[in-house]
């Protein structure tokens, strides 16, 4: 069976800090994507947080992938489109969307 290759490619995984959005992200990782890891995460106030993120970052950085983390609330178009912004900056295009 041919596995499909993410190699060149640039991934933005929603709600990846946990569940399927991280089995995704790493999965994307695994197979050669750059990949934003997007989870709004939440705190009592009611305030959002790349904690969640950022663990899986760590995660697909230990084993030899590239991802950045990030905690926009995909509710809130400004700061989808600054989550874009960002992950075109660094790594120049935007090939997948989960």
């Amino acid at each position: 069976m041919t596995t499909i290759s993410f190699e060149g490619r640039v991934a933005i995984v929603t709600g990846a800090g946990g569940g399927l959005g991280r089995a995704y992200a790493l999965e994307l990782a695994r197979r050669g994507a750059k990949v934003v890891v997007n989870d709004l995460g939440g705190a009592r106030d009611g305030t959002g947080h790349s904690d969640a993120a950022a663990k899986v970052v760590a995660e697909i950085e230990a084993a030899g992938g590239t991802a950045m983390a990030n905690g926009a609330s995909v509710t809130a178009l400004d700061q989808v489109e600054a989550m874009v912004a960002a992950a075109t900056e660094r790594w120049g295009r935007v090939d997948i969307l989960i």
